[in-house]
């Protein structure tokens, strides 16, 4: 299964932050779309990503102030990221052994999706589903 397969059932909107909002506008953001990372953009450019995980722990850090701080101040600027043709086991793989649960899809430069591994993990199941009721059907045929 690939990821294009994923984003065929999710869809492909994103929600996205810019490098000079707050860290406050970026809470918004994320609880506006229920989601946990978001893609930083710049000129049409993937320049970062940044979670819940980064303002939790700075925020942890440096306090109440953090939330008038820029996203630039505190985004993950070495962003991984994966193209529609990827395959979903070997993503969910790399997820979890660099320990992160959100990756950018990017067609020619641009950004094209987002998965998070809860999205692999459901399409796995999914996938399993459908094999299990294959072979049943075959078994009562």
């Amino acid at each position: 299964m690939r990821i294009a397969d994923v984003l065929r059932n999710k869809g492909t909107t994103v929600a996205t932050v810019g490098p000079g909002a707050t860290v406050a506008e970026l809470l918004g953001v994320l609880a506006d779309h229920n989601v946990g990372a978001l893609p930083v953009i710049d000129g049409g450019r993937i320049i970062g990503i940044v979670s819940e995980r980064d303002v939790v722990r700075r925020l942890h850090a440096g306090g109440a102030a953090l939330l008038q701080a820029r996203v630039a101040d505190i985004m993950t600027t070495e962003v991984t990221t994966c193209s529609p043709n990827d395959d979903v086991s070997d993503l969910a793989a790399v997820m979890t052994s660099r320990r992160f649960r959100h990756l950018p899809v990017v067609v020619d430069g641009e950004l094209a999706g987002i998965v998070s591994i809860g999205d692999l993990v459901k399409a796995r199941i999914d996938l399993l589903e459908s094999e299990r009721e294959q072979l049943q059907s075959y078994i009562a045929g």
